[in-house]
């Protein structure tokens, strides 16, 4: 028998499978592959949530989508939660001086959520990462550098538990990821040398709380020549530059 939390937890699983594919929706199939429930259960899941205006259902697609009544919760906890008004100046900044996409990006347990995304000029770009997207930390630039300012007994935990391989491949394996966070110690900033799409990379720059946590990410992505070697240490210290900044102005808003 299920308990509570058994069921909240599933809940929360699916409703965040539900989020990763706006704004096109998600099929039954798609949501409870991703929530790691079997179908008949995801769709009593969606079905229930449906009910409570929480998600609902393109009546043309047949898709799930996030429901409005998420959006009147939301509204009403922005105020403590909000920090994309503070951020956006920065990304902007970031995207029209490098001519890359820019993002800003806040950690929630052990993923990135992306919550700002600014294209610079430059005409080709890497479209891995929008608004809404989530990756767990160790993934992209900005789970990586998230990874990598932890201390090493929660690098420890996160990867006793964690397997990113089967999704994201050998490349993430923790032998690589403990490699990549001591490159990111190194450097202070975290560079994704094109581990999640072949071509896209990205670079990353930790953002701190007043505790001195690191609790979001502003970071950049383009195709590869763009992040050459002569280059990546340019594009290192604007993005140290203005994390740093903006983590004084979130600390003081």
């Amino acid at each position: 028998m299920n308990t509570p939390s058994d069921v909240v937890g599933r809940v929360g699983a699916v409703l965040r499978a539900v989020s990763a594919h706006e704004p096109d929706g998600a099929t039954t199939s798609t949501v409870a592959r991703s929530a790691g429930l079997p179908r008949p259960t995801g769709h009593r899941l969606l079905t229930s949530l449906h009910a409570q205006g929480l998600v609902e259902r393109d009546p043309a697609t047949g898709r799930w989508l996030l429901g409005p009544e998420l959006f009147f919760l939301g509204t009403t906890a922005a105020p403590r939660y909000d920090v994309t008004a503070l951020a956006q100046p920065f990304v902007r900044r970031l995207a029209q001086v490098t001519g890359e996409s820019a993002f800003f990006s806040a950690r929630r347990g052990d993923e990135t959520i992306c919550l700002l995304r600014e294209d610079g000029s430059f005409p080709i770009r890497s479209h891995v990462l929008s608004a809404g997207v989530r990756f767990p930390l160790g993934v992209a630039s900005a789970g990586m550098v998230v990874l990598g300012h932890l201390s090493d007994r929660e690098v420890d935990a996160y990867l006793a538990h964690t397997d990113l391989v089967p999704e994201f491949g050998p490349r993430h394996a923790p032998a690589e990821v403990r490699a990549q966070v001591a490159r990111t110690r190194e450097h202070g900033y975290a560079v994704n040398p094109g581990l999640v799409v072949e071509g896209s990379w990205g670079m990353g720059a930790a953002v701190f709380d007043g505790d001195g946590l690191p609790r979001w990410a502003l970071s950049l992505t383009g195709v590869a020549h763009r992040f050459s070697d002569e280059r990546r240490p340019e594009l290192g210290a604007l993005l140290l530059r203005e994390a740093h900044e903006l983590g004084r102005a979130l600390i003081h808003r």
